[in-house]
């Protein structure tokens, strides 16, 4: 029951509003508030009052103004990077160790035999202007002994650009060349040395027929992509068992491991096939074991590894970088070796010296990093997201298989597509070449990608020298022959051994943090700051201008409303009649006075004041005899009393005087009542009745 009469109380409260005028509201406000402008400006006289308007005018803007640069400062969320340096016992960070090569020559010839076949007379016939050697092949002898069907999907050509209005495409394993409309020309290879010409792979459609050139400046250039190309076609129908088992395996291509004074050996690393380089070998991988922990900086407590990269086997025109590729990262991460990997040369020792530097970014809105890539929105391919490296070949695949129908050997297959051939996706190579090449696209994933928020860096200082020299080489390849086949048959030489010492130079470790410039603290005090020095404010000071806003939207709904209701019910335009006079308004009061049976004796005449009338008011004053008997309050016949006594000091009044032959019987109160309406609005109320008494004299205006 308590809880009804609130609601009521309040609803009763909210239907007649606050209860002042704008004018009101804005006095109480200068009146009552803690600020001390506008106290001023109510206190003081005129001249003052106008110099402390335009003072809180000033102050007031010049506080907004400080505010608007304050919020701005905030909202640009800027950051401040801490540099931290400790010593302490660090991780060894996770080794991977890759050869250049992905597959030996030897176990993967069968699948490239064709393929081979077709680069070496492409070859011969590009090199044959310049030996000038007559004996070559001629090209309608080509066909018998190669697969041009391989040769047609992805062929070579050369350009002459002698003419650079009409270029002359040449054929290299056709019978002559082809015009540019495609029509057989007369030229032949044998009188190619005046001209200027470059090595082009043709790329077309399967569809439409069209065609673009690949140009390249470099002959060893045009053959290595050519070559690229359609291993990745080949070599994507291959199995991955049979993919791994043609690669460099574990016990063959590590001799040796020491790690600190522990020895180690192959089985201390862990298996990881990369599309790019084949078997790799992560050494503290960290997964299915605990890090390993760097007891002392130094090259004596570091990872000393021997390698056999046996370059003798590399593929001859997919391979032509002969060594080890190798790259350190955080555990459990993904290596981008062709991103972040360094070569270590084949002949040398190669010392790297570590330092370890780790970066922790704000996230949104301070930069535009991810924590672990859940706001990304690319869909990751890989195992985790660790560096934007993930994201851009994940993105760079996706569209590849949105495009071209088919996904690329380099990057993890996603789920339901197949990866691309010559054979089911004819117009892959000129699918991805165009992609590739595509400004738009690469963009596109750049801005849809982000970089990790905590990232750790392994700065590194590398130095080189030859290994073994060559007063040591016969022992130590001796013994290294005879510890991995037990003969003492020198199998291995120099231009396949590679070392390696990965170390800590120092335990000193730097960790670049960023932090919050502005917070919503130092906004808040320097808001408060702000307000308190240019206006001596304070908080409840804006609480208090926030009820006078209230009220003010609370008045101006409510005359809204009344202005409303006054359109909707809007009273029909009366007749015009004309103004009784004063006289014959009150002889017509007369009668009707008389008529209710009001003796002569108990009228009193009505006296009116035009002079003293204001324009919206008419000024009645009306005497009237009132019975001792009749129901009323002293206090209110005290008050007519005293007004008909001023009035008839002022002379609005004659003095009053009994009618003639008759005395004022002492039984009767004499009072003068002066009462003032608005014209048209108000009326005097009837007296109650008595019984015996007259009625009370109502008049409307």
């Amino acid at each position: 029951m308590t809880l009804k009469k609130y609601f009521v109380k309040a609803l009763h409260r909210l239907q007649k509003g606050p209860g002042y005028t704008y004018q009101e509201l804005l006095v109480w406000y200068c009146d009552n508030t803690n600020t001390h402008g506008p106290k001023r400006i109510i206190c003081e006289g005129p001249k003052k009052k106008l110099i402390w308007f335009f003072l809180t005018l000033l102050f007031a803007s010049l506080v907004f103004w400080q505010w608007g640069i304050l919020i701005n400062t905030y909202l640009s969320y800027n950051v401040t990077a801490s540099l931290a340096i400790g010593f302490k016992t660090m991780t060894f960070p996770a080794v991977t160790i890759c050869n250049a090569s992905p597959f030996r020559y030897s176990k993967v010839k069968p699948f490239l035999k064709d393929l081979d076949e077709l680069i070496e007379a492409a070859l011969e016939r590009i090199l044959q202007p310049l030996q000038g050697n007559a004996s070559a092949t001629p090209a309608a002898n080509l066909s018998e002994k190669l697969n041009l069907q391989l040769w047609n999907q992805i062929p070579l050509v050369l350009i002459d650009e002698s003419d650079a209005a009409h270029p002359v495409i040449l054929d290299i394993l056709g019978n002559g060349s082809l015009g540019p409309g495609g029509h057989q020309n007369s030229s032949t290879f044998g009188n190619l040395e005046a001209r200027r010409y470059k090595l082009a792979l043709k790329l077309c459609t399967h569809l439409t027929s069209h065609c673009f050139y690949r140009k390249f400046t470099s002959a060893a250039q045009a053959v290595t992509e050519w070559y690229v190309l359609q291993s990745t076609s080949i070599l994507s129908k291959v199995p991955l068992s049979k993919r791994i088992e043609m690669g460099y395996q574990a016990e063959d291509m590590i001799l040796a491991c020491l790690y600190g004074a522990e020895p180690c050996n192959h089985r201390n690393f862990t298996h990881l096939y990369h599309p790019d380089h084949g078997n790799c070998y992560v050494f503290n991988w960290g997964v299915e074991k605990e890090p390993l922990l760097s007891s002392n900086p130094g090259a004596e407590f570091g990872l000393k590894v021997i390698l056999d990269i046996s370059q003798k086997d590399y593929i001859p025109f997919l391979t032509t970088t002969a060594g080890a590729r190798l790259m350190l990262h955080e555990q459990g991460s993904f290596p981008f070796l062709k991103d972040q990997g360094i070569y270590a040369m084949s002949g040398t020792e190669t010392s790297i010296g570590v330092l370890v530097r780790s970066g922790s970014q704000m996230g949104a809105p301070y930069s535009d990093c991810t924590v672990n890539g859940s706001d990304v929105p690319v869909k990751n391919l890989y195992e985790d997201y660790t560096a934007s490296q993930a994201c851009l070949r994940s993105c760079f695949q996706a569209k590849i298989v949105k495009i071209c129908h088919c996904a690329h050997y380099a990057y993890p297959l996603p789920k339901g597509a197949h990866y691309c051939n010559n054979e089911d996706y004819p117009a892959w190579a000129y699918c991805y070449s165009i992609l590739r090449m595509s400004q738009e696209h690469r963009q596109d994933c750049i801005q849809s990608c982000k970089e990790t928020c905590n990232n750790t860096q392994y700065k590194m200082t590398i130095s080189m020298a030859e290994w073994p020299s060559e007063a040591s080489e016969d022992w130590i390849f001796h013994i290294l022959s005879y510890e991995r086949d037990t003969s003492t048959k020198v199998t291995l030489d120099r231009n396949g051994i590679i070392k390696l010492s990965i170390y800590f130079q120092e335990y000193n470790y730097r960790t670049i943090s960023e932090s919050a410039a502005t917070t919503i603290v130092w906004l808040l005090s320097s808001l408060g700051g702000q307000f308190g020095f240019w206006m001596g404010g304070s908080v409840l000071c804006l609480i208090e201008f926030g009820e006078i806003l209230i009220d003010f939207v609370w008045i101006s709904v409510l005359k809204l409303i009344s202005w409303g209701k006054g359109l909707k019910w809007k009273p029909a335009p009366r007749k015009w009649r004309p103004t009784p006079t004063w006289a014959s308004a009150g002889r017509r009061r007369q009668r009707q006075l008389r008529a209710r049976g009001v003796g002569p004796q108990m009228l009193e005449g009505l006296a009116l004041s035009r002079a003293l009338r204001p324009p919206s008011t008419t000024l009645f004053v009306c005497s009237l005899w009132i019975w001792r008997g009749q129901t009323a309050t002293r206090k209110t016949l005290l008050e007519w009393t005293q007004r008909a006594s001023e009035a008839r000091k002022a002379g609005l009044l004659p003095a009053r005087q009994a009618p003639a032959g008759h005395l004022s019987p002492p039984s009767f109160l004499d009072s003068t009542a002066i009462l003032r309406f608005k014209s048209g609005q108000q009326k005097l109320g009837e007296q109650p009745e008595s019984p015996g008494l007259p009625q009370g004299i109502s008049f409307r205006v």
